[in-house]
C-alpha cells in the first residue's frame, strides 16, 4: 500500500513539473524535421460535397491574447498526396522557426495554415476546391477568433497552389491583405485580374522554369496585374536563375522557386538571395535588405476584412484558351514527372 502511495505521489509530482516547464521556440538551427513536426492536423466542413484537410502551425502561448496574421498556404501538384506532405515538401516549415516567427510584426508570430487538396483522390487545386478550402479557412478563423487577426489574412502557394492562390485571391479579394503566387500554373485574363486592383501581389518565378514559361505564363499575368492595379508600387516581381538552397547549392529543378520563398529570399548568412531581380510595379528595382523579405512585406499589409463569411465573386474560367492550355500542360508534365520519378525508386534509383 505504501508503495502504491509513493509512485501516486511521484507521478503526480512528474505531471506537476510537466505542466510548469514552459515551451520553447524552436529555432532553424533545431532542424526542418523537428519544424515539421510541429504542425497539427486539421479537417475544414463539407462544402459542395468536398472537405479540406489541413496541417496549422499555432503560435499562441497559455494565456496569450495577442492577435497573429493568418498565412494560407498551397501546395503544388503531387505535393498533396498524403496527409502531411504539404508540409514535408516545401520546407514552409521555416516559417514557424522563431527567426522567421519574430518577422512578423507587429505580432511576433503567425498562424501557418498548410492547405490539401486530397490528390491520392485524384483532386487537385481546380475551382471546385474554391468553396471547400474558403469554407476551411472561415472555420479556422472560428475556432481561433481570440487570436486571429482577420485584417491580416495572407495566401501564397506554388506551382499548382501559385494558381490555386490566384484563384482565391480573384474569387475572395476582400478577405486577403496581399498574396504571393509562386511560378503560378495560371494565367488568368484580363477581366479577372480587376478583381485584384486593391491587393498587393508578389509574384516569385524563374526565368528558366521549365513547366511554367516565364515568358508565356508568368509575363503576361504580371502585366494583367499591373495593368488593373491600383497599387503597383505594392506589387512585385521576382525573377530568379538558378533556385538556390540557402548554402547556395542549385535545386533539382528551376521550377522550384518555392525555396527562395521558404528561406524568406534570404540566405542563411545574411546575403541577397542568389541569382534574384526584384521590380515594383511602376518597374522599379527592389532591393531587398536582410532581413526584409517577403514576411516582412506581407506583415506591412492589413485589409478590412471583418471576418464574417463573405460571398465569392462568381465564375472564375477565363475565356483564353491559351491561358488553359498552360494549366493542363503544367498538369500534364508534372503527372509524367511523378510517374517518372515512381519508377526510379521502384528500380532503387535514388534522384
Amino acid at each position: 500500500m505504501k508503495m502504491k502511495k509513493l509512485v501516486a505521489l511521484l507521478l503526480s509530482i512528474a505531471l506537476l513539473f510537466s505542466l510548469s516547464v514552459p515551451s520553447f521556440a524552436l529555432s532553424l538551427d533545431d532542424g526542418m524535421d523537428e519544424l515539421k513536426a510541429q504542425f497539427v492536423f486539421g479537417e475544414g466542413p463539407v462544402e459542395g460535397s468536398y472537405s479540406i484537410d489541413y496541417r496549422y502551425f499555432s503560435p499562441v502561448k497559455e494565456g496569450d491574447t495577442t492577435k497573429y496574421p493568418l498565412v494560407v498556404w498551397l501546395h503544388g501538384m503531387g505535393d498533396g498526396a498524403e496527409d502531411g506532405t504539404q508540409v514535408y515538401r516545401s520546407n514552409i516549415a521555416a516559417w514557424t522557426s522563431d527567426e522567421f516567427q519574430a518577422r512578423f510584426k507587429p505580432a511576433g508570430g503567425a498562424f501557418i495554415l498548410a492547405a490539401r487538396s486530397r490528390e491520392e483522390n485524384n483532386i487537385t487545386w481546380e475551382d471546385s476546391m474554391i468553396e471547400p478550402l474558403r469554407a476551411a479557412i472561415d472555420e479556422f478563423i472560428a475556432a481561433n477568433r481570440d487570436n486571429i487577426d482577420v485584417t491580416r489574412i495572407y495566401i501564397g502557394g506554388y506551382s499548382m497552389g501559385g494558381k490555386m492562390t490566384l484563384k482565391m485571391a480573384v474569387a475572395y479579394p476582400e478577405m486577403f491583405a496581399a498574396a504571393f503566387p509562386i511560378c503560378p500554373a495560371w494565367a488568368p485574363d484580363n477581366y479577372l485580374t480587376t478583381h485584384l486592383s486593391i491587393m498587393p501581389i508578389w509574384i516569385v518565378s524563374s526565368d528558366r522554369d521549365p513547366l511554367v514559361n516565364y515568358d508565356m505564363a508568368v509575363r503576361p499575368t504580371w502585366t494583367r496585374i499591373i495593368g488593373n492595379s491600383n497599387v503597383p508600387g505594392d506589387c512585385r516581381l521576382s525573377t530568379v536563375g538558378a533556385v538556390c538552397y540557402p548554402d547556395g547549392t542549385a535545386t533539382s529543378s528551376a521550377h522550384h522557386t518555392w525555396f527562395a520563398v521558404n528561406n524568406d529570399m534570404f540566405t542563411y548568412d545574411n546575403g541577397d538571395y542568389y541569382n534574384m531581380k526584384t521590380i515594383d510595379g511602376n518597374g522599379k528595382t527592389v532591393k531587398l535588405t536582410y532581413p526584409d523579405g517577403m514576411i516582412s512585406w506581407l506583415s506591412s499589409y492589413t485589409s478590412d476584412y471583418d471576418g464574417t463569411p463573405i460571398e465569392g465573386t462568381g465564375n472564375l474560367t477565363d475565356e483564353d484558351s491559351t491561358d488553359n492550355f498552360i494549366s493542363s500542360t503544367v498538369s500534364i508534365t508534372t503527372i509524367i514527372l511523378n510517374i517518372f520519378k515512381l519508377l526510379l525508386r521502384m528500380l532503387g534509383i535514388s534522384l
